[in-house]
């Protein structure tokens, strides 16, 4: 970060790209304010900062900045309240050989974010929740900056192809905050637009939105399935003792990939002591539960119509999902590198 932007901003008290704070706790009121910084409400398309550590004139207040500190902030970004993740960095800036901590938000691509369930915006220098129409105008403008297959419109689909009750039964009672759901009179079109769900432009709903909802995903998306094979052998070769073709709605989904998960977990007690005992897995049904939400989450759906292949051999489990690394990634950066094929079925 330039040291002479930093000052600048700092000293200007009037601007809705600065948030300064003295505290070095207060993790609500951080994670707020990168919700509002990712919204960019007044359309700057220029990042906004939080300074840590700074008082309500612009000027450092001499805290300790440490490292902890870093990392507590860096850590907002992925403990799943700010959602869709925000694009950020943190660093240590001396403004006259005084430390102080930035944050640095880039303006999201696909708004409206939410932070516990309620989108936080910048009007000027003060921080508030964002009314309907100016949700409204957040979700408008994703449509200019769309680059996911999955916020994109299903032109073939129409809100009918939707099970409206999933939707509102349960991804908008855990996606959205209590209090907005009572207030809310806004139209049915208009709530799944909030949650990317569906594009008011094209009056369609999204990729995502049939995928996640839809009464037959895959009358849109043939691929858009799990197919698990249980072999005798160790290759493919050998005899098929077991096929399963596991279609639906993700969540239907997710549940049948569930069931499958704890019959291959292959549970069996072990003894620790003359007395007490454990339980060891030969496939342990978190990790497998992980991989295979994974697998559905980050294939590529665009054009193909290769299934999600779940393959149990005499000796090992395979999962394969079609789509490579999605383009920012390579296999040397994949361990210090984030990249959504799908963010928004990420996010769901």
């Amino acid at each position: 970060m330039n040291v002479d932007e930093v000052k600048k901003m700092l000293a200007d008290l009037e601007s809705d790209r600065a948030e300064r704070t003295i505290s070095t706790t207060d993790t609500n009121k951080f994670a707020e304010a990168i919700c509002s910084f990712s919204n960019d409400l007044p359309n700057h398309q220029k990042p906004g900062y939080l300074f840590v550590g700074v008082t309500n004139d612009g000027l450092p207040s001499g805290v300790e900045v440490s490292d902890q500190l870093l990392q507590n902030l860096a850590a907002i970004r992925d403990q799943g309240n700010v959602i869709p993740l925000p694009r950020m960095n943190v660093e240590k800036v001396l403004i006259d050989g005084t430390p102080i901590a930035v944050v640095e938000v880039f303006p999201s691509d696909l708004p409206p974010v939410r932070y516990k369930g309620r989108v936080h915006i910048r009007v000027g220098p003060r921080r508030g929740i964002a009314s309907e129409a100016e949700e409204r105008a957040l979700s408008e403008r994703r449509a200019h900056t769309l680059r996911t297959w999955d916020a994109r419109p299903c032109v073939e689909a129409m809100i009918d192809d939707l099970q409206l009750d999933v939707f509102l039964t349960t991804y908008r009672s855990v996606a959205v905050d209590r209090r907005v759901i009572e207030e809310n009179g806004r139209s049915i079109e208009l709530q799944l637009a909030a949650l990317r769900c569906y594009d008011l432009k094209a009056q369609r709903p999204t990729n995502a939105g049939v995928l996640l909802f839809g009464k037959d995903p895959q009358s849109f998306y043939p691929g858009a399935y799990v197919q698990t094979v249980r072999y005798a052998g160790t290759d493919s070769a050998t005899e098929v003792r077991q096929e399963r073709r596991i279609t639906g709605d993700f969540l239907t989904m997710l549940r049948a990939l569930d069931e499958i998960s704890e019959d291959r977990a292959n549970a069996k007690p072990i003894a620790t002591s003359s007395t007490a005992e454990t339980i060891a897995y030969a496939y342990p049904p978190k990790a497998m539960h992980e991989l295979l939400v994974n697998a559905i989450i980050h294939r590529s759906y665009d054009g193909g119509t290769t299934p999600v292949q779940f393959n149990e051999y005499a000796d090992r489990i395979e999962i394969l999902n079609p789509g490579g690394l999605y383009p920012d990634l390579t296999p040397e950066s994949f361990s210090q590198m984030t990249a959504y094929r799908n963010p928004v079925l990420a996010e769901a």
